[in-house]
C-alpha cells in the first residue's frame, strides 16, 4: 500500500487496532498456565511488604503510637494515628523522604497492602501531604519527650533476659534544616542551621537505645545529665545488675554527667578529655611523649636499614595525676596515649571511673571501639533518611 505524500511516494504500514488477549499456553504438571497483558494496578516497592512484616514483629510503632497524644476528633478522623506512623515510616524506608511525596504515593497498592487496606479499592487511599502537616503541627513537648522513652522500653524489651553489662554510646550529630523551623539554630561547628539530636546506641549489639530531638546548640552539662539519668533510671527498672558502661567523647566529659553515673551502683563512664589549656594536661605526657619520640625514632632507622616498611606511628599509654576543681567529688582516672606518627605528636587523653584496668586496655579495648557509634549514625542517617524530620513543618529547599 502507497500514499501519497507532499507529491512523492511513501511506504505506509497498515496500521491495525490490537485486541489483548490471553495467551495460551500448554498445561505443566496439571496447571493451567495464561499470559494476561492486562497490568492493572503496578507497584515498584514490593519491599513494604517484607518491612511490614518487621514492623508487625517488633511492636514499635504501637509503642510510638501510645506515646502521642492524639487530640483529633473521632468523627473527622480517615486515618489512624498507627497506620499514618506506618504509612511515613514505610515511605521513608522506601526512600520517599519527603512528606509530599505521600501526595502520589497514597494510591500505591503495596503501599496500602503494607498498612493492612485493600490494595485495589479507590475509596481507601492512604493519607497525604496536608494530613501530616497537620498532624507535625500537633506534636508537643510531651509527646516527642514520650516517644523517645517508647525508644527505651522498646530497647530493653529487645532481649530475652537482663544482659551482664551493656555499653551506652553518646554522641551528637546535625540534622540541617531547611525553612523557619522552631528551635534550628546555627551551630558554628557544622557551620549550618540544624538541630543537634542525641543519639544513644548500644555499644555491643549496635541497637539504638533512643534518640533525644534537641536544638541546635551545644548541651550544656546539666542537659546532659538530665537525659542520661532519665536512660539509666528506665534501664534499672528492668536491670537493676546490669553493669553500665557510659561512653562518648569530649563533649560528654562534663562534671553532671560524672556525678549522674558515679551515683549508681554497677555502672562506670569511659569519656573524651580535651587537653585544654597547655599548662593543664599536656606536660603530663610530655616524659612518655619524649620516649615514644625516640623509640619512634629508633624504629624507623632500623626499618630502613633492614629494607622494611617504615613504622606509621608508636604508642605508649600512661596514667597522669590531675582533678579539675569542677570536678570535686569525683573518683577519676586521667588515661592519655602518648603517640607519634609521620606528622609529628598526637596526645590524646581520656577520663573514666574504671580502676582495675589499665591504661592500654582502657584505651585501646573500651574507649577506642565507641568509633563505631559514628558507623550506627551514619547507617541510620544515610540509608533510613534519620536526619529528615519525621513531621516536617516546612519542607522548603
Amino acid at each position: 500500500m502507497t500514499k501519497k505524500c507532499f507529491g512523492k511516494s511513501k511506504p505506509e504500514l497498515a496500521m491495525t487496532q490490537s485486541t489483548q488477549e490471553q495467551l495460551r499456553f500448554h498445561p505443566s504438571n496439571g496447571k493451567t498456565i495464561r499470559a494476561d497483558f492486562n497490568g492493572g494496578e503496578l507497584s515498584s516497592d514490593f519491599g513494604a511488604l517484607l518491612l511490614r512484616e518487621t514492623i508487625l514483629h517488633s511492636g514499635l510503632i504501637s509503642r510510638l503510637t501510645q506515646a502521642i497524644d492524639d487530640k483529633r476528633h473521632p468523627s473527622y478522623i480517615d486515618h489512624s494515628l498507627q497506620n499514618l506512623l506506618v504509612q511515613r515510616i514505610l515511605q521513608m524506608a522506601c526512600g520517599y523522604e519527603d512528606a509530599n511525596d505521600s501526595n502520589r504515593l497514597r494510591k500505591d497498592p503495596m503501599l496500602k497492602l503494607a498498612t493492612g487496606r485493600n490494595p485495589l479499592d479507590d475509596d481507601n487511599h492512604l493519607a497525604s501531604s496536608p494530613t501530616y502537616t497537620r498532624l507535625g503541627k500537633s506534636m508537643r513537648r510531651k509527646d516527642i519527650y514520650q516517644m523517645a522513652e517508647a525508644f527505651v522500653h522498646h530497647f530493653i524489651a529487645s532481649y530475652d533476659l537482663p544482659p551482664m553489662a551493656i555499653v551506652i554510646d553518646l554522641d551528637h550529630t546535625p540534622a540541617i534544616t531547611h525553612g523557619s523551623q522552631q528551635m534550628n539554630l546555627f551551630n558554628a561547628k557544622y557551620q549550618d542551621y540544624c538541630y543537634l539530636p542525641l543519639l544513644i546506641f548500644e555499644g555491643l549489639s549496635g541497637k539504638l537505645i533512643t534518640a533525644i530531638l534537641r536544638p541546635g546548640k551545644t548541651p550544656t552539662g546539666r542537659e546532659n545529665a538530665a537525659i542520661i539519668k532519665r536512660v539509666i533510671k528506665l534501664i534499672r527498672k528492668r536491670w537493676p545488675k546490669t553493669h553500665l558502661l557510659v561512653r562518648g567523647d569530649s563533649h560528654f566529659a562534663q562534671p553532671e554527667l560524672m556525678h549522674v553515673v558515679q551515683a549508681n551502683t554497677h555502672a562506670d563512664y569511659v569519656l573524651g578529655k580535651g587537653a585544654g589549656h597547655k599548662t593543664a594536661l599536656r606536660p603530663k605526657a610530655k616524659e612518655l611523649l619524649d620516649e615514644a619520640r625516640r623509640a619512634f625514632k629508633v624504629k624507623t632507622a632500623l626499618a630502613k636499614l633492614n629494607d622494611m616498611p617504615e613504622p606509621e606511628r608508636l604508642r605508649l599509654y600512661g596514667e597522669a595525676e590531675y582533678q579539675a576543681k569542677s570536678w570535686k567529688g569525683l573518683d577519676t582516672r586521667i588515661i592519655y596515649k602518648a603517640e607519634v606518627n609521620e606528622k609529628g605528636d598526637n596526645p590524646r587523653f581520656i577520663v573514666t571511673s574504671i580502676k582495675e584496668a589499665s591504661p592500654e586496655v582502657i584505651y585501646e579495648d573500651l574507649y577506642c571501639p565507641r568509633g563505631q557509634d559514628e558507623n550506627f549514625i551514619k547507617h541510620l542517617k544515610s540509608d533510613l533518611s534519620g536526619d529528615r524530620q519525621l513531621f516536617p513543618h516546612d519542607e522548603r529547599r
